[in-house]
């Protein structure tokens, strides 16, 4: 990724994370050469018929990273900032996630650089069955099934598997997972991400002996993930403080009504954001990170904690609930201050954990109950918690780089066995 078309921050970020990790496990050189740059890597233009009459070409992206393990498997974002060196290093951290989870998958990642909060449902709609038309050949149950990301939600997923279905001339509910359950998708999945971030800081609680019912909370990003964190959280006694999105964020030391708050964004507010919220007194997204609380949980963009401020931070716990939401610089810091960081591909592994279940209920046509799917998720996460937890001890590292000894090292092991065809 050292060329100039795959550099991004983010890119630049995840292969440092990734030689970082390599050095401590003595990897193979040839393996790491290879696990630098992805297996593939697709730039599409995506003409779309606006409301106004004219077309605009949208620029898609789907970058395949390995699947030495099993199909690729990875979200698609829309986003104005998506690119070449996001999209690549979201890949990456993918197939560290799965492998550190135990699935029998591989990491990839999609998406269009537009906003889809100026884009009417129609032109969503469009934009969304043309990037499939132009991926079509790169994506399938056995191939590479995306899913939901930033941006993106169950009905663009029902409008991709639709597509594809049109094209193969049947149903195939197993080419995308976070679908509607009433198409092939699972219970369970939208809340899958946020729940799995909680059931995370459930177990770091517990090893670090903080008793959760009234301690406090913090959470940047009221989407999907941070939306259901919060409300997790305070079903188990947290007092969420403060929750922010793009349109900035509330605060109250006492508590956010969370249930409330979720009710405004979802029927009251017109944009369907806080703006506008009559609970707590305004706070901007940087500020939100500053606050002291117990637990923090970054869970809208990636590099919001840096070098910069990682030190002003005032939680015990650091859990991620965005992708790549911490920089190097800040990983020092947070070390230094004896935060416990639960890493991004663990604690928000469960979106792709709960994927993976849909896409073996697809396969099979036959589907588990939202308890059966809770529990599943909760065992693979507390499992893979004490792994991570059992490797920093071992090795004397911080949670980031145990979580990310293990996923690469299994994927390495994986290549070893298969090697090189040529």
């Amino acid at each position: 990724m050292a060329t100039v078309e795959w550099r991004s921050p983010a890119s630049e970020m995840a292969v440092r994370q990734f030689e970082i990790a390599a050095e401590r496990l003595h990897l193979d050189k040839n393996v790491s050469a290879r696990l630098k740059r992805p297996d593939r890597a697709l730039i599409v233009s995506v003409p779309t018929r606006m409301n106004d009459g004219h077309v605009h070409v949208f620029t898609g992206y789907r970058v395949q990273h390995n699947d030495v393990l099993g199909p690729f498997k990875g979200g698609i974002r829309y986003h104005p900032d998506v690119n070449l060196g996001e999209v690549s290093a979201l890949a990456m951290w993918m197939t560290w996630k799965c492998a550190l989870a135990g699935l029998p998958l591989g990491g990839a990642k999609g998406g269009v650089a537009c906003d889809p909060s100026k884009i009417s449902r129609k032109e969503l709609q469009e934009m969304t069955r043309r990037y499939t038309a132009e991926i079509i050949n790169f994506i399938g149950p056995e191939m590479d099934v995306p899913a939901p990301d930033m941006g993106t939600n169950e009905q663009v997923m029902a409008w991709v598997m639709d597509t594809y279905s049109q094209h193969k001339g049947y149903a195939v509910p197993g080419v995308v997972t976070g679908k509607p359950v009433d198409i092939g998708g699972t219970q369970g999945r939208r809340e899958a991400t946020g729940r799995g971030v909680v059931y995370t800081i459930i177990e770091a609680a517990k090893h670090l002996g903080i008793d959760l019912p009234g301690r406090t909370a913090a959470v940047q990003g009221f989407g999907n993930v941070g939306s259901v964190a919060a409300k997790e959280l305070a079903g188990v006694g947290v007092k969420v403080i403060a929750v922010s999105d793009r349109t900035g964020g509330f605060y109250d030391a006492k508590g956010l009504p969370i249930e409330r708050v979720i009710d405004y964004v979802g029927k009251t507010s017109k944009n369907s954001t806080l703006e506008g919220c009559p609970w707590g007194e305004p706070v901007s997204n940087a500020d939100l990170l500053e606050l002291k609380c117990d637990i923090l949980i970054p869970a809208a963009l990636g590099m919001q904690i840096t070098g910069g401020n990682a030190g002003k931070l005032k939680c015990k716990v650091l859990a991620e609930g965005a992708n790549g939401p911490t920089t190097l610089e800040a990983d020092e810091v947070l070390k230094e201050k004896g935060i416990f960081v639960v890493p991004d591909i663990l604690a928000n592994a469960g979106g792709v954990i709960v994927s993976y279940f849909e896409w073996v209920q697809d396969l099979q046509n036959f589907f588990w109950t939202e308890e059966e799917i809770n529990k599943r998720l909760r065992d693979i996460l507390t499992r893979a918690f004490y792994e991570v937890l059992d490797m920093s001890r071992k090795e004397k590292v911080d949670m980031r780089l145990a979580a990310l000894m293990i996923g690469v090292n299994r994927v390495a092991r994986a290549m070893l066995w298969r090697g090189l065809y040529a």
